[in-house]
């Protein structure tokens, strides 16, 4: 009988006894180039927690189980279609441990210093995977989130180390995928303005940072009037799910529409397929996929 996966208690007693196991999973591990057969891309995200935005449609802790995220995203990674996952070093690395990694493509998320609701939260800085690590361990790049406030001196710096990150990324032939908003605060909370003149905007300031562009993809949301948000760039592009589905078929419908454009590769999609208001994993990610593919 093949050995089974450890299981969450175990985990713990691997990382305290043998964390060494975390490199050795990671070298035994067949990875895969980031686009295969018809280039279409399904990514599951699940990065928000390290900036402590645990909420789901109302619950501010939904998320606060990692046994309960860590069963949902291997529900999410078994399903046909689905290519990989987008997550911090802590949810790759028990992903790695349970073998639920192989033959995906894996995103590490890089840059988790703006935590939700913090006076510093624009001023995002790099504080998970750095390049080095990611070209070691084999992986296929690095994402990062580049909100930018005209009146909040803490967006230069996010500017800045992006602008950085993605020089080093591309010089390890890694993707760089930049997620851009033009953003504003609103009674003491970072909005972004979800406009398509400033979801254009924030294409245009993001495509151009860094010494080159050669790797570096887009990670958008889905807006009004998507075909003239995507006239504005020649950069590979997947959707942003965006929050947790209120209206399924109404989104859903969205995506469809978005996803028929040139530029667009398919989607990465988090809390919205993890936490499903019938709690239907599977059949949410089943539903994405069908629109991808």
């Amino acid at each position: 009988m093949a050995d089974l996966p450890p299981g969450i208690a175990e985990l713990t007693e691997i990382r305290a006894w043998r964390p060494e196991a975390i490199a050795a999973a990671a070298a035994a591990r067949t990875g895969r180039p980031m686009l295969e057969g018809s280039g279409r891309l399904m990514i599951v995200a699940a990065d928000h927690q390290a900036r402590g935005a645990l909420g789901v449609r109302g619950e501010p802790m939904a998320m606060a189980s990692r046994v309960d995220l860590l069963d949902r995203l291997e529900v999410a990674l078994a399903r046909p279609g689905v290519d990989g996952v987008l997550a911090t070093p802590d949810l790759v690395e028990d992903l790695l441990l349970r073998g639920a990694l192989e033959g995906r493509v894996v995103i590490g998320s890089m840059n988790r210093g703006g935590l939700q609701g913090a006076s510093f939260e624009l001023d995002d800085r790099f504080t998970a995977y750095d390049p080095e690590t990611l070209a070691a361990l084999g992986f296929n790049g690095g994402k990062m989130l580049c909100r930018i406030d005209l009146a909040d001196r803490g967006s230069v710096r996010t500017l800045e180390h992006c602008g950085r990150a993605i020089g080093e990324l591309a010089r390890r032939r890694l993707v760089a995928m930049v997620e851009p908003f033009w953003s504003h605060r609103a009674d003491g909370r970072v909005r972004n303005d979800l406009s398509p003149a400033a979801v254009i905007r924030s294409v245009h300031v993001a495509q151009g940072l860094g010494a080159t562009s050669a790797y570096t993809w887009l990670k958008l949301p889905v807006v009004e009037d998507m075909e003239r948000v995507m006239e504005a760039t020649t950069l590979p592009t997947l959707l942003l799910g965006g929050d947790p589905l209120e209206r399924p078929d109404e989104v859903y419908a969205t995506w469809q529409k978005a996803l028929r454009l040139p530029a667009v590769r398919g989607l990465v999609v988090g809390r919205a397929l993890l936490y499903p208001p019938d709690g239907d994993v599977a059949a949410a990610v089943d539903t994405a996929v069908g629109l991808v593919r």
